[in-house]
């Protein structure tokens, strides 16, 4: 499927510079050079009749033809479960899309190893053919994934969460999402957020069963959970009915039928624990996620991250939990071992995730932008 997207940042015709990714170590990157071999797919065979028709292409560059005949900045994103990244690759290709959402890092997970996977083989694909890459942690189909990082196995993906269903450790999550997210940020390319990531918004996994709305939960008579979960309305205001979402009654049959149709009742209703978390409680307010994601997306804008470079560094030790890289003149670490990390000599820390600075270690669960003292 591929989904056409209006954005002030991209021209049709604009390209980010790949640079290739250089391994310092054998012993650090050779490990990861050989997962990425295991990784590749070949396609599916026989080809699904459903997606990705290699007749869609030609379609692609009628859209992308269109698209320049206008003025102003306009991109295509291709929404698409392809594999391998090799032919993902193909939507965008030059006269075709200008992005593609990146599921092979979303799918990752808490783990350094498949991350380090993710990231490898996503830069090699989307460079053999100039484009840039993406990095986007969750979206509208999926379980949010500061509760994903929560489960007792952070690289599972189930199809939403219920209350009878294994309750995700939401203080572990959140801090592995912030981390995961100084990652994201910090990689050459585009990186998309998901509406409430930058309020460390956790999935609602105590939604009722009348108020779900989701398809899949009913064809599959509740054995899929369903994707509502993640679909929560955000919430803005702490004190405000609907948490300042909507101050109408919603004419929905969602939540708003199932609390009675309140003013202020959204389409799906929203956890109490929402109200900790509304934007009008983090703003402002030192170590809050909210301000978090404004600080790092900030030091993405100084340091030109986005349009940056991309090398192991000799940190990187996926084997044991450690994933660490330059772009430019910052080296990002992200602990995701059992054991605090020193800063290396001659390096300070200038933005962590678990909202320190300047200090002698990082943290387990815990990520950092390093930079010359």
């Amino acid at each position: 499927m591929a989904c056409p997207h209006r954005a002030p940042t991209a021209k049709p015709s604009n390209r980010t510079p790949h640079t290739p990714h250089r391994c310092r170590s054998r012993a650090r990157c050779g490990p990861v050079a050989t997962a990425v071999e295991h990784k590749v797919k070949p396609p599916l065979d026989p080809p699904s009749p459903f997606f990705d028709q290699d007749g869609v292409h030609e379609i692609y560059r009628e859209w992308h033809r269109v698209l320049a005949e206008y003025d102003g900045d306009r991109m295509l994103v291709a929404e698409a479960w392809v594999e391998p990244a090799e032919r993902l690759a193909r939507y965008v290709r030059k006269d075709e899309m200008q992005q593609a959402f990146n599921f092979d890092f979303l799918l990752a997970g808490w783990d350094a190893e498949r991350m380090a996977v993710a990231i490898e083989s996503s830069l090699d694909a989307a460079g053999s053919v100039e484009a840039p890459s993406t990095w986007v942690l969750s979206n509208h189909d999926t379980v949010r994934h500061p509760s994903r990082f929560g489960l007792a196995d952070p690289t599972t993906f189930p199809k939403g969460i219920a209350a009878e269903d294994e309750q995700p450790d939401a203080v572990l999550g959140l801090a592995r999402a912030r981390a995961a997210s100084m990652v994201s940020f910090a990689l050459p390319g585009s990186a998309y957020l998901y509406q409430g990531e930058e309020l460390g918004l956790p999935e609602h996994t105590s939604l009722p069963a009348d108020a779900r709305q989701d398809p899949s939960f009913f064809r599959t008579k509740g054995v899929e959970r369903g994707r509502d979960g993640c679909r929560v309305p955000l919430p803005w205001k702490s004190e405000a009915p609907g948490f300042g979402f909507s101050e109408s009654v919603s004419s929905g049959t969602g939540g708003a039928a199932a609390a009675g149709g309140e003013p202020g009742a959204p389409w799906l209703p929203q956890p109490e624990a929402f109200g900790e978390l509304a934007a009008d409680v983090q703003a402002g307010v030192g170590g809050s996620t909210l301000e978090l994601y404004r600080s790092v997306l900030a030091f993405r804008r100084t340091h030109r991250l986005g349009s940056g470079t991309f090398q192991w560094a000799e940190e990187h030790d996926p084997a044991n939990g450690v994933l660490a890289f330059h772009n430019r003149d910052v080296l990002v670490v992200v602990n995701m071992g059992t054991a605090a990390l020193p800063v290396p000599a001659g390096l300070r820390v200038e933005l962590s995730s678990d909202g320190g600075s300047g200090g002698a270690s990082i943290a387990p669960n815990s990520g950092a932008y390093l930079v010359a003292k």
